[in-house]
């Protein structure tokens, strides 16, 4: 990740002010890139849906510069103040009821009476939120449902062009969204697993997490099924790139590109060493690169479903899911 320069400083310097005059901006996260507008204007947020292609169905999360800041917006648990003060500033949202006459639009909470709020780790990000001096909607950079960009290189410049400014900051870190827990209550419930895992949590927090699933299984007591999304990745079809997308392939078929796992022969290797971190981080990377080869599918190799394979495994799985 690159840190902002004397010029970088100046075009946060204007991304902020774009941010206050309604505009869209593009900016890095310690996750993937982001198409930012303020919270609080419908207008701007109407534009963001419009821009990305966005259902206005699907809830945006509200980034903001601190954990005071962010709380200010919500109805607090002890559990949601347990989990910010473990993993705040970093790549978790946390989804909390809203206030009422909460400054977040409600179109930003896709007339929810709950808002997704993180606080960015990203010293850029947070530069920005600063000049902007509000809290940000910000979904991943990209045509709704399509991968979600990892590097500049990999933004679309039809969306590009719909904002006023874009920081370019290289390669963002962890490569994955963030993870998303619903902490309204005293259990914490995955909504989207990211880089924090469960296990993480569950070592700090000593009690169990329970995961939202699309299907609803009487089989799996710790899976509980959300009646409409209530956080952003929850749709089953997402992350996709053009090509169709098969999972747990142990060799590639004719025409297609095979993305490896510590795997011989692959035409590209999420890691080479069986390191999942550095797999979450190319994730993205790796899926843009083989789309750009027009193959008629991308196989990806099976990957350990322990710890961040959790998280890669769950963006495969949407990528592969059958699209309207």
């Amino acid at each position: 990740m690159i840190f902002a320069s004397s010029n970088q400083h100046k075009k946060i310097e204007r991304a902020g002010h774009a941010i206050r005059q309604g505009e869209l901006v593009i900016f890095p996260t310690e996750t993937v890139y982001g198409i930012g507008a303020a919270a609080h204007n419908p207008a701007a947020v109407a534009k963001l849906y419009a821009a990305k292609n966005r259902p206005q169905f699907n809830p945006l999360i509200v980034h903001c510069a601190s954990k005071d800041a962010a709380f200010s917006l919500v109805k607090t648990t002890k559990l949601a103040q347990q989990l910010a003060d473990a993993f705040w500033p970093g790549p978790m949202s946390i989804v909390l009821t809203s206030i009422k006459n909460s400054p977040i639009c409600s179109l930003a909470r896709a007339g929810l009476d709950s808002v997704a709020l993180r606080v960015p780790a990203n010293p850029i990000c947070q530069e920005l939120l600063q000049c902007a001096g509000m809290p940000v909607v910000a979904p991943s950079a990209n045509p709704s449902g399509r991968l979600s960009p990892t590097d500049v290189a990999h933004l679309d410049s039809a969306l590009m062009a719909k904002c006023a400014e874009v920081i370019d900051a290289g390669k963002c870190e962890a490569g994955i969204e963030s993870t998303i827990i619903d902490a309204r209550n005293k259990i914490p419930v995955i909504l989207r697993p990211g880089p924090i895992t469960h296990s993480q949590i569950e070592d700090y927090l000593g009690t169990k997490c329970v995961y939202a699933s699309s299907v609803s299984s009487p089989t799996s007591p710790t899976s509980i099924a959300p009646m409409a999304p209530i956080a952003p990745g929850q749709l089953a079809s997402h992350y996709a790139p053009i090509a169709p997308l098969r999972m747990n392939a142990t060799r590639k078929q004719e025409g297609e590109i095979f993305i490896g796992f510590n795997t011989p022969h692959a035409d590209f290797h999420l890691t080479k060493t069986g390191n999942l971190e550095e797999a979450a981080a190319h994730l993205f990377d790796m899926l843009h690169l083989a789309d750009k080869q027009n193959p008629l599918a991308i196989a990806v190799a099976p990957i350990p479903n322990i710890g961040v394979g959790e998280a890669i495994n769950e963006r495969l799985e949407r990528a592969a899911a059958p699209r309207n």
